[in-house]
């Protein structure tokens, strides 16, 4: 393999672009196989494009490959470059902060520039609340259409600009299962007493949040894991396992257990940082969608459902009887495009019993699964997805009206045509087969079938078997 070479490249315009393009691309696939940022450069030395890379050799070597096409705009930047620059990284995690602070100084001529009206997404970690909270905004300023300022970006710290509104949303994903910090929207007041009432969300049910809202965690405790988290994106993942493994040892040393726990799992969590879960590693044994992409799933139903915020939680409602016996309820969730066991709920219908009555079934299950939530006392999931057709989905938004607090998006899948009724819309989306958002809907809605099922046929064997 040959060595990149150590001197200037030869002067502009004494190679043909062919040579030019085999001599990028030799030294291309010399480059360690790390992660990192590379920048293009023309013959005067002026940074013409900023890129990042999981592997810079692939990467930066695809540029140059004679059947390499980057479309329309990159591909005139073949002309101009003469050589290129590399920035290896630790993890894929700096190579993205490291990516969009030199686009932020440089400015680079062929880095698209998002001409479509919208801004750079930035990340906004509050300041001024008891219990900060962390989010993505495209308004770093704060201030709104009407003139008036938010108040949250007072005395925040704000990072950014990102490039890649999908690769900062997985990147602070990923880190919330370390830090635990909070991305809600709740106003949480330190010494409340109505916390120690409230039901948190499942975030804190999978591990990605400390859950404040619910006095689960001190004030000084979560504020110490923000910082380490704002720490952590200000510097190398290695100098911050240093920092923790240093501070884990001191709380040890000062018989402070818990907090050296605490630290403990943070570490092992940042070094498992990479790590991506396999086929083999299914979440729950009970429903295999392992042929569904679940990031891809997700991404997919938000653009189809026109949601400005990511979909992590999804639930699923269904109804099942034999001839208006035995009629039950079933609630399954989904977290992140894959089912959540913890969180799967049974409900035996009384209100109908006897009656062939599925629209009352849908009312009184939903009504008792939303009525916390529709106090306010409890978060919904992002998409509750209904079993059936129109008409269920109805019934599903006549018990919600019942409800203070309305949910944010309520859909139905009928099965035979798999067309999504959605609410505050008169006519269904019909989506392809091979949709991942439609799979996604597929199976929340099987899964709730199954479970449903089964609760109806335990019911119906206890019943037979008592007759006789």
């Amino acid at each position: 393999m040959p060595e990149p070479a150590a001197d200037q490249p030869p002067a502009w315009g004494s190679e043909t672009r062919d040579e030019r393009l085999a001599r990028l691309l030799a030294k291309a696939r010399a480059l360690p196989a790390v992660p990192g940022v590379y920048l293009m450069k023309d013959h005067r030395g002026v940074v013409l494009y900023v890129g990042k890379a999981a592997r810079l050799p692939a990467r930066v070597s695809s540029y140059f490959l004679p059947s390499a096409d980057l479309g329309p705009k990159k591909q005139r930047m073949l002309d101009d470059v003469h050589d290129f620059d590399t920035l290896g990284c630790e993890t894929e995690w700096e190579a993205l902060l490291a990516e969009n602070r030199l686009i932020k100084d440089i400015r680079p001529r062929y880095n698209a520039m998002l001409t479509d009206g919208k801004s750079f997404p930035y990340l906004v970690v509050t300041q001024r609340e008891d219990f900060p909270r962390v989010y993505i905004t495209r308004n770093p300023s704060g201030v709104r259409d009407d003139g008036t300022e938010d108040p949250l970006i007072r005395g925040a710290k704000v990072l950014g600009p990102f490039v890649s509104p999908g690769a900062l949303r997985e990147a602070v994903q990923m880190l919330q299962r370390i830090f635990r910090f909070r991305t809600c929207s709740l106003d949480i007041i330190d010494g409340d007493p109505r916390n120690r009432h409230f039901r948190p969300c499942l975030l804190y049910a999978i591990g990605q949040c400390s859950a404040p809202c619910a006095d689960r965690i001190p004030r000084d405790a979560y504020r110490a894991d923000v910082d380490r988290f704002v720490r952590f994106l200000d510097s190398k993942r290695s100098v911050m396992l240093r920092e923790l493994t240093a501070e884990m040892q001191a709380a040890a040393a000062s018989l402070d257990f818990e907090k050296a726990a605490v630290l403990r799992d943070q570490i092992d969590a940042l070094r498992r940082l990479d790590q991506r879960s396999t086929r083999k590693a299914r979440w729950q044994p009970e429903t295999e969608i392992g042929y569904l992409d679940p990031r891809k799933a997700t991404r997919s139903l938000q653009r189809t459902l026109g949601l400005d915020q990511p979909v992590r939680c999804i639930e699923g409602i269904d109804i099942a009887h034999l001839h208006g016996g035995e009629t039950v309820g079933s609630k399954v969730c989904f977290v992140d495009g894959r089912p959540f066991r913890n969180e799967y709920r049974r409900y035996r219908v009384r209100s109908v019993e006897g009656g062939n009555d599925d629209y009352a079934s849908i009312r009184e299950v939903v009504s008792r699964r939303y009525r916390d939530a529709g106090g306010g006392h409890e978060l919904y999931p992002d998409v509750i997805l209904i079993d059936g057709g129109l008409g269920q989905l109805h019934a599903a938004l006549e018990a919600f009206e019942t409800l203070g607090v309305r949910p944010p998006m309520v859909v139905s899948l009928a099965k035979k045509e798999e067309l999504l009724y959605v609410q505050a819309r008169t006519e269904p989306i019909r989506l392809g087969r091979d949709n991942p958002g439609l799979r996604l809907c597929q199976a929340v809605r099987d899964e709730a079938h199954r479970f449903a099922q089964l609760y109806h046929h335990v019911l119906r064997r206890k019943r037979t078997l008592d007759e006789e």
